[in-house]
């Protein structure tokens, strides 16, 4: 019994060339000119799964055999006319067998991928469901088609819950799943700053020649205080909001009697474009300098910090389903607890943020809000003694008082987009008017005339 194996691509080919040249001698010839069709495979096919064995038995005495790539089947001969096929890895080769000194048999061996214990694990979960399963050393792939997106995303955290290290790539396929691969984010960012001071205080003073032979001045050093001056006599750097000076007794007051309110909103509405699985970005604001000092060289670099409504998403598209990964965020100057460097204040930042998760299907939309910050800051001063004396006691005490309240809403809306065809861009509505209007128009002079302008047109003269 003679067992040999033809190893090499270059041996197979050699082998199906010359039964191809035999077939078509025999045949009729082709028409010169003609293009040499591709003819499907004309061997008989043996299947089997990788990592199992099959026995093909032939109806005459085999003395010789071989087969073109062992590492995908291999080929034994266990018996004058039986064939043992071992799989050993997917793919397709050839198996030729010869009795005595002619080529007896030629076949087509199909080795198949085999049935994962994940696949098996999901056809047991998810009865009815089309679920392939194709692993390598890196990653899993699913493939194929299920009747809903949460059984899509179930199929997905369990093969995930396996291998938790592999890279999971879902390409199962719903009912209804759109073909976009892009995610339009529509972003409304609204702040709402409502702000309240108060300031009270009084001082009291006389002039240069005093009450009674008396010179004196009260001040809790809160606010401006009149100064004495030899050559000026009194200085008022600020007469504060209530200014009282008696000339027949030389005796005046300075009251700071201030209250006020603010209201601010600001408003921020961007779109962006992501990629599926890709993270985009958005800023508007502004950066400011910080300055570091590198180790021991004493050397001072510059370093720039970011501020202002910023958003970052990463969207994943499921079927039907987007789902979100955002982290939106506001941060502002805040100079009041900075620190001073060498002469520069550098100031502190006040930041709010939120990051989330949310599943949401086209066009729908989620509100992020209760983002609010509420700042209360009281500053009093007062003279030891004169403070505390009854009835007249407040008039030697100062105080101002600060209230700011914050609230910042995030309103935000994903939706599924596709680029437009050439033919399907809507032309911009134009209505054409002269941009400078007159004779003297430079425009005019122009090859071509003066530029339109986009708005209703109107006589001249009208505002």
């Amino acid at each position: 019994m003679i067992r040999q194996r033809m190893i090499g691509a270059r041996a197979c080919a050699l082998a199906l060339a010359l039964f191809a040249s035999a077939v078509g001698v025999a045949g009729q010839a082709p028409a010169p000119q003609a293009a040499p069709a591709v003819a499907p495979s004309q061997f008989p096919r043996v299947s089997l799964t990788a990592g199992r064995s099959t026995v093909l038995t032939t109806d005459f005495d085999i003395t010789r055999l071989a087969v073109t790539n062992p590492a995908i089947a291999d080929a034994t001969v266990v018996q004058p006319r039986e064939v043992l096929i071992d799989g050993k890895a997917p793919g397709t080769i050839s198996l030729i067998m010869w009795g005595g000194t002619t080529r007896r048999e030629q076949y087509d061996v199909v080795v198949e991928q085999p049935i994962t214990t994940l696949e098996q694990q999901l056809h047991q979960l998810f009865p009815g469901e089309e679920i392939q399963v194709a692993t390598s050393p890196d990653g899993i792939v699913l493939s194929g088609r299920v009747s809903s997106t949460q059984v899509m995303l179930r199929v997905a955290e369990v093969a995930k819950a396996t291998s938790p290290k592999a890279n999971v790539i879902n390409m199962l396929q719903v009912p209804g799943a759109s073909d976009a691969q892009q995610v339009m984010l529509q972003v409304r960012f609204a702040e709402v700053n409502r702000r309240a001071l108060t300031d009270l205080g009084s001082s009291f003073f006389t002039g240069n020649g005093g009450f009674r032979n008396w010179v004196g001045r009260s001040s809790t050093q809160q606010f401006p205080a009149p100064d004495f001056d030899q050559d000026k006599g009194l200085v008022f750097s600020d007469f504060l909001n209530l200014f009282l000076f008696n000339t027949r007794y030389n005796v005046g007051a300075v009251l700071k009697l201030l209250q006020q309110t603010g209201y601010f909103q600001s408003l921020a509405e961007p779109n962006l474009i992501a990629y599926n699985g890709q993270e985009a970005s958005f800023l508007a604001g502004g950066e400011f300098p910080v300055p570091v000092v590198q180790g021991t060289t004493g050397t001072v670099s510059i370093l720039f910090k970011e501020f202002g409504v910023r958003l970052n998403f990463t969207p994943t598209i499921a079927g039907d389903l987007i789902r979100l990964h955002v982290r939106p965020e506001v941060s502002s100057l805040d100079f009041n607890n900075g620190i001073l460097l060498e002469g520069f204040r550098i100031p502190a930042l006040t930041t709010r943020r939120a990051e989330t998760e949310v599943e949401l299907r086209d066009g729908q939309s989620f509100a992020i809000a209760g983002l609010i910050n509420n700042e209360t800051q009281t500053d009093q001063a007062a003279l030891p003694v004169l403070s505390k004396l009854p009835i007249i006691g407040p008039l030697f005490k100062s105080k101002a008082d600060r209230k700011e309240r914050t609230e910042l809403l995030v309103l935000i809306t994903p939706r599924l987009v596709q680029p437009l065809d050439p033919d399907e861009v809507p032309p911009l509505p134009t209505l054409p008017g002269r941009f400078l209007p007159g004779g003297d128009d430079i425009g005019e002079q122009l090859e071509g005339g003066g530029g339109t302008l986009d708005a209703p047109s109107r006589p001249l003269g009208t505002h």
